[in-house]
C-alpha cells in the first residue's frame, strides 16, 4: 500500500471558497456572458448577437441566475417601448479578472 503524501500546494484555497466561485461561473454561457459585459451595459438583444449561438431561453436564464448571484445589475430604462440594461456589479468586475487568466491559459492551449 501507498503511503499517503502531504499536499505541499502553497496557498491552497479552501474548498468551500474555491466552490462557491465556481458556482457563481457555473452554468453554460455564463462567463461569455460576464465576458461581455465587462465593456459596460448591454441591452439583452446586444448580448445575444455578442454570443450568437447561445439560444434566447438560455441567455435570460443565465442573466437571472447571475443577477440572483450579485453578478450583474438589471436597468430597466425609461424608454417608450421599456428597454432593460445588464451591467456587472463589483463581483462581476473581479470575476473579469480571473477570467483573463483563463483566457490567456486558452490562448496558450490553442497555439501548441
Amino acid at each position: 500500500m501507498l503511503k499517503r503524501r502531504k499536499n505541499l500546494s502553497p496557498e491552497a484555497p479552501e474548498f468551500c471558497a474555491l466552490s462557491n466561485c465556481m458556482a457563481v461561473i457555473s452554468g453554460a454561457w455564463s462567463p461569455n456572458v460576464i465576458w461581455h459585459l465587462r465593456g459596460g451595459p448591454r441591452r439583452f438583444s446586444e448580448l445575444k448577437q455578442d454570443i450568437p449561438p447561445i439560444s434566447s431561453k438560455i441567455l435570460s436564464a443565465r442573466l437571472k441566475e447571475l443577477g440572483e448571484r450579485g453578478v450583474l445589475l438589471r436597468r430597466v430604462c425609461d424608454t417608450s417601448p421599456p428597454s432593460v440594461e445588464y451591467s456587472l456589479t463589483e463581483l462581476g468586475h473581479e470575476l473579469v479578472v480571473a477570467l483573463q487568466a483563463i483566457v490567456e491559459v486558452g490562448h496558450k492551449l490553442k497555439s501548441r
